[in-house]
């Protein structure tokens, strides 16, 4: 028992890995995770030498912080739902895959035009999401099997995707930030100053890096063959 209190963190770390591996949703295994400890906590917390200060009556003030002034009637915290339909929205109907198919025709020509679209199309999902997993699903559905179908190397294709889907963490409106804003106590507009230039520069590392690589490994992303260039036709 003393074994256990004093090593509750790894061993909850562990469980939640076990959760997830089986196949449990994100949020049901944070939460069940969460509940199963906390009773194991009580349990175990005269055994922990003063570690775990856990009580039953803590317990209680789980639904007073869900519908008091932490989440339901906080201000802040109601934009996340939105943005996420948003993302889900833009996803779904298919605007993002015409987006891309546009800028990829845009820079098809030259040499890593694919890997520009990418970031391009990743930083305006982004500025209008906020969604990482929306923008990383949009783009890796859409563009991964293209960009592999006209040579691309794997590690090129995947990167960029990767790289650029996360942009949606710093380009506002990003929900992290909006987290941010309501712990630090500060507005999401401060929050939204501050990282816009750097989620710009962010985007321009991105495409520095693609035509630095255009120009030293040009093989591992071609331009798109004649016959695959539709716009103008």
């Amino acid at each position: 028992m003393e074994f256990i209190a004093q090593n509750m963190a790894p061993i909850m770390f562990a469980s939640l890995v076990i959760f997830l591996l089986i196949g449990y949703p994100v949020a049901f295994s944070l939460a069940a995770n969460g509940l199963v400890f906390f009773f194991i906590g009580v349990v175990l917390s005269p055994y922990s030498g003063g570690s775990i200060n856990l009580a039953w009556p803590l317990l209680y003030a789980l639904p007073e912080n869900f519908y008091g002034s932490r989440v339901m009637s906080n201000d802040t915290l109601l934009a996340i739902p939105f943005f996420t339909f948003m993302g889900i929205v833009l996803e779904r109907s298919g605007m993002a895959e015409d987006l891309l198919d546009t800028i990829g025709q845009l820079f098809g020509p030259i040499r890593g035009g694919l890997a520009y679209a990418v970031i391009f199309v990743g930083a305006l999902l982004a500025a209008t999401t906020g969604v990482v997993a929306a923008s990383v699903i949009a783009m890796g559905l859409i563009s991964l099997p293209i960009m592999l179908r006209y040579g691309y190397d794997r590690r090129v294709a995947s990167g960029v995707i990767a790289a650029s889907g996360t942009l949606a963490q710093i380009i506002p409106p990003s929900l992290v930030l909006i987290v941010l804003a309501d712990q630090l106590g500060r507005s999401v507009g401060d929050m939204y100053a501050g990282a816009l230039i750097p989620g710009l520069i962010l985007t321009s590392l991105y495409t520095i890096y693609i035509v630095i690589m255009s120009i030293v490994r040009p093989k591992s992303m071609p331009a798109l063959p004649l016959e695959a260039r539709t716009l103008g036709h």
